[in-house]
């Protein structure tokens, strides 16, 4: 069955500031047949830093850290979420599902046959990436996770509930805007390269789905049968890092989110294995990989990877 999808225009992409990576696509991906899924490819090495965006981000954020990776001799894969970046994106917001990225995501390491991966994450990179083991644990060997949570269908804090009635209240969300709160250090032309996937409303289908996907209450009322579904997969997900996790893990902490901030990466901190100190970075905002001059070194040192 097919999937009516929109292609963003190639010239959204010409000459945005410190992206210089070759696109690559996947169209053959298994059980999403019809639609192309790009990622970034660069380096070799022993070790695959898999970089997961989140919302309403792509690839561009990790233009920081991905040099940093690839000069200590690793390679990095940085993929696209269907609905950003430069993949394909289904028009209807119906499409977009917990099991529809966490699937794409799954059959994507399977078609790469990625190993000996390095988890890197942030936002829903993380709410998706951190339930990747269950299903193939054999492929992850370290973590570095900023800024994100495994959300199993608690109520939903202020943080959070205020940003999805925004999200809910503005259909066609301004992206720039968006991320330059998160991340105050953007200049407007790394702003408004966020926005280049989203040439207009029609193209922001997954922007709106992802805050509802989210497995969190709206006060009392009940989690959809999306989000229950995610949250199972979720709680399995805590008592994997927790109990059988056995790689290495570094964390940072961009300390003015106000949605996913230090008190939510504390307690993540607590679920995973063996995690140490985390790296604070006072002047980090929700988009903490803007801070990614500092977060990968270090994260390398930590790992001993360079």
């Amino acid at each position: 069955m097919s999937i009516d999808a929109l292609r963003t225009p190639d010239d959204r992409f010409v000459d945005l500031p410190d992206y210089p990576f070759a696109p690559t696509y996947c169209e053959d991906l298994a059980g999403y047949e019809g639609l192309r899924l790009h990622y970034v490819d660069e380096g070799q090495g022993p070790v695959t830093f898999l970089c997961l965006h989140g919302e309403p981000t792509w690839s561009y954020l990790y233009r920081k850290m991905i040099p940093h990776f690839v000069n200590a001799g690793h390679r990095v894969v940085a993929p696209d979420l269907f609905g950003f970046g430069r993949s394909d994106k289904p028009v209807a917001d119906a499409v977009y599902t917990f099991s529809f990225h966490r699937n794409a995501l799954l059959r994507f390491i399977e078609r790469l046959d990625l190993s000996n991966i390095c988890l890197v994450c942030q936002d829903w990179g993380g709410i998706l990436g951190l339930t990747l083991p269950l299903d193939m644990p054999e492929r992850f060997t370290r973590l570095i996770v900023m800024n994100t949570g495994l959300p199993a269908g608690e109520e939903a804090p202020k943080g959070f509930a205020a940003w999805r009635a925004l999200n809910r209240a503005t259909p066609d969300l301004d992206v720039a805007r968006l991320v330059k709160g998160g991340a105050s250090i953007l200049s407007a032309a790394e702003a408004e390269a966020y926005a280049a996937p989203f040439p207009d409303q029609r193209y922001k289908a997954g922007v709106r789905r992802f805050t509802e996907l989210v497995m969190l209450r709206d006060g009392d009322a009940p989690l959809t049968p999306d989000q229950a579904e995610g949250a199972e997969i979720a709680l399995r997900a805590r008592r994997y890092w927790r109990e059988d996790w056995a790689g290495d893990s570094f964390m940072a902490i961009g300390m003015k989110d106000p949605v996913v901030g230090p008190a939510q990466m504390h307690r993540l901190a607590a679920l995973i294995k063996g995690c140490p100190t985390p790296l604070e970075i006072p002047e980090g905002g929700h988009f903490v990989q803007e801070w990614g001059n500092e977060i990968a070194p270090a994260a390398l040192s930590h790992m001993k990877l360079t």
